[in-house]
């Protein structure tokens, strides 16, 4: 057999194993002890076709599948295996539930190495962060509303600010508001679909906020909004509705939803870096 030939015989032999190392679904939620084949996952780790899951007493895991949105509720202690399309349990099948989830295979793989990196990065100091200071918003990239309220800063509540909103590329201002106070302030009338928009705020002849942001698609608007996440909804759909803000390019949007998210959750430390 020649050189040429035993290499593609071992690239073809190579390939079922490949397949079968593919992430077909992701965590969640977890919370207390789990284990896949051993080590402990992090939020949104992938797992692949064969992998066993360990739950811990008083522990439990949520693992949803990329293609279908289908969420397997895991609960502890006990042990489970990940097959093409379900989760097998070692006694009777774990509790599910149908989602209209559709995770963005790019951005899971993106947040799951940020989320990844975080934990190796953990031990190290980070700076810390004054909680009176709001970011200015719209800063810039997208943005999943038409009625933003815009955010500067303000060191004096009581100090008025002058507001003005323009359409890139055009002189008259779509919208100008004067003696604004509170550092925030929302235009009365909802502004355009795929347009952008650059802003400012000053106040005593000094800018205290500006940005450059564009508004998405009509359609996308639509998508974000039937997909938005009520007060009572469960805490993977805030984090799926989370990656859906990402996918949509809503970075600002997503990394305050992020930063939510960890402050709800401190046992899952990783949030945190995904809201940096």
């Amino acid at each position: 057999m020649t050189t040429t030939l035993r290499t593609i015989l071992a690239f073809l032999l190579a390939i079922p194993t490949a397949l079968a190392a593919q992430g077909v679904a992701f965590f969640s939620d977890l919370k207390g002890e789990v284990a896949v084949d051993g080590a402990r996952p992090n939020i949104l780790s992938e797992v692949s076709r064969g992998q066993k899951i360990n739950v811990g007493r008083d522990s439990q895991a949520s693992v949803m599948f990329t293609a279908t949105g289908k969420e397997y509720l895991l609960k502890g202690p006990g042990d489970y295996t990940v097959k093409d399309t379900e989760i097998g349990g070692a006694i009777m099948p774990p509790v599910s539930r149908s989602t209209d989830w559709r995770a963005s295979p790019k951005v899971l793989t993106q947040v799951a190495q940020t989320s990844a990196a975080s934990v190796r990065m953990r031990s190290i100091a980070k700076p810390k962060e004054d909680a009176n200071v709001r970011p200015v918003f719209p800063a810039k990239g997208n943005i999943s509303t038409l009625q933003p309220v815009f955010r500067w800063r303000a060191d004096d509540a009581k100090a008025a600010s002058e507001f003005t909103l323009l359409v890139v590329g055009q002189e008259k201002p779509v919208h100008v508001a004067k003696a604004v106070s509170g550092g925030s302030y929302r235009v009365p009338a909802k502004l355009k679909p795929e347009t952008e928009y650059v802003w400012t705020a000053t106040s005593a002849g000094s800018e205290v906020g500006a940005g450059k942001f564009r508004t998405l698609s009509g359609d996308a608007l639509a998508r974000i909004e039937k997909r938005r996440p009520g007060e009572r909804s469960e805490f993977s759909d805030r984090l799926l509705f989370t990656m859906l803000l990402q996918e949509m390019g809503a970075t600002q949007e997503a990394r305050e939803s992020w930063a939510r998210l960890a402050q709800e959750r401190a046992d899952l430390p990783e949030l945190s870096a995904l809201a940096r």
